[in-house]
């Protein structure tokens, strides 16, 4: 293209608030929007965790409440994760299992209060459930074990489908769990349940507070650098995506999220496929913190960093922000 000024003056479209609008070339609904949710045990609880301003455990008479809230706002799903008491956390993460655990009680309660309303979307991993805090089985030396733990991880996929999660999401990052979970979802007749696979998700130092939140980093042995990625990959990512939808993934998750828009968009670009990212735990409490340092405008800097997810091929956002972002859209 060849422009000249002033015959072209790119500032015309933007002097008007119906002009701007006009041309507005990304757009951002509720629709967009996952909310993760922390759930826990006991009646009427919130517990408000430290790490996350404004994110609390809720116990499952509440969480339903906050399905509730989330299907009034236009909020299409919502991700659950678990805060498994010490008791019941072991070796080899046996709880995962339990037809009656935290996640599928949280998930009936759901199901129960609002149908098919809204979404639900459930976390595959051994980390809520293992007293050693890794995503899986481990060896002697520590090593977390790919094949026996995709075996746990195909009945800990089950069992949630069965209590009636929408989606499927593991976030483990074992070599040939989506294959596997889709092979036994089909077997078991669960045709219609989708794989969001955590196809992309880094080795990374944003996700303190989540571990907090779910209760495993005070338990975590060592790191998790053996099968989440190392954050200077990226053609490493196109391979981990290309073989998850080969396997039956439905959609992929690159996590965490602004660190890794280059991601976002290479894997859009290449695949054409639903690509959403993660917001994670950490990069909410960098906001947080900053607007309580009068360091910037909180609506202003949820918004923009939600509408740069979106310009870089995000069909969706999972974000601590959902509810107040869907808040400030719906005006």
């Amino acid at each position: 293209m060849s422009a000249t000024y002033p015959n072209t003056r790119l500032r015309r479209v933007r002097a008007t608030p119906w002009s701007r609008a006009m041309h507005r070339e990304t757009t951002l609904s509720p629709a967009n929007l996952i909310w993760p949710l922390f759930v826990t045990e006991g009646q009427g609880v919130e517990d408000p965790i430290g790490s996350l301003p404004g994110v609390s455990r809720w116990s499952v008479d509440l969480i339903a409440a906050r399905a509730k809230d989330a299907v009034a706002a236009g909020i299409p799903c919502i991700a659950l994760f678990p805060n498994t008491q010490s008791h019941l956390r072991s070796e080899g993460g046996e709880e995962a299992l339990n037809p009656d655990n935290l996640m599928c009680r949280a998930v009936r309660a759901i199901k129960d209060a609002c149908g098919g309303d809204i979404g639900i979307l459930t976390d595959v991993a051994l980390d809520p459930y293992t007293s050693h805090g890794q995503d899986g089985l481990i060896d002697d030396d520590g090593y977390v074990l790919n094949d026996d733990t995709t075996e746990v991880l195909v009945g800990q996929a089950l069992n949630q489908a069965a209590a009636g999660a929408d989606v499927i999401a593991p976030s483990d990052m074992m070599d040939g769990r989506i294959g596997a979970i889709r092979r036994a979802l089909e077997g078991a007749g669960h045709h219609n349940v989708q794989i969001m696979s955590y196809a992309a998700k880094y080795a990374s130092a944003f996700y303190g507070p989540f571990r907090d939140a779910v209760g495993s980093s005070g338990l975590l042995k060592g790191d998790k650098k053996t099968y989440q990625m190392d954050p200077a990959n990226s053609e490493e990512a196109l391979r981990e995506v290309a073989m998850d939808l080969a396997e039956g993934a439905d959609s992929v998750m690159v996590k965490p999220g602004l660190p890794y828009l280059d991601i976002v968009r290479r894997v859009k670009e290449r695949f054409e496929v639903p690509v959403f990212a993660y917001q994670v735990s950490g990069e909410y409490a960098m906001i947080e913190a900053a607007a309580a340092a009068g360091a910037g405008d909180r609506d202003a800097l949820v918004l923009e960093t939600l509408l740069a997810f979106r310009r870089a091929g995000c069909s969706g956002v999972l974000t601590y922000h959902a509810m107040h972002a869907a808040r400030l859209l719906n005006g």
